[in-house]
């Protein structure tokens, strides 16, 4: 039988906890949950892109769920962080807007994931190997698409 520290999905998930628990105190300061912090920062950088996304291509694009995506942007628009405006060619859709203390926000949380990032991923010798294990691992099998 192997040790626990001999299996990939183990280590996945003791250091992926580390990693959660470190950008979670890195967020706390600004008022951010690590799922706010994802929809903010990622509605704020198809804003800067020259989108308007609705919540489906939002959701999409950071890949959270649909529901989940709703009730986060829900609570974002409830603290003046971005603006959910029926899409006029479907009304079933919501078009996100970032406002302007939305966009001053999702900079400033950029700037300390980028740097919880830069301090908790550093001891890895080789970033680059590192870059392509996670771009090969983060991109979902055909049938969860």
């Amino acid at each position: 039988m192997e040790e626990p520290d001999d299996s990939p999905g183990f280590l996945f998930w003791r250091t992926s906890l580390h990693w959660q628990r470190a950008i979670a105190a890195a967020l706390a300061p600004l008022d951010l949950t690590h799922a706010q912090f994802v929809l903010l920062a990622g509605l704020w950088w198809l804003d800067g892109q020259g989108e308007q996304p609705n919540q489906l291509q939002l959701a999409r694009h950071s890949g959270t769920d649909v529901k989940m995506t709703s009730q986060v942007l829900r609570r974002l628009e409830d603290k003046g962080l971005l603006t959910r405006v029926t899409d006029p060619s479907d009304t079933r859709a919501k078009r996100l807007g970032i406002t302007p203390v939305g966009a001053r926000l999702a900079a400033k949380a950029v700037a300390a994931v980028e740097s919880t990032d830069a301090a908790f991923f550093g001891a890895v010798p080789d970033q680059e190997a590192l870059l392509v294990a996670l771009r090969t691992l983060a991109v979902p099998p055909a049938h969860d698409v």
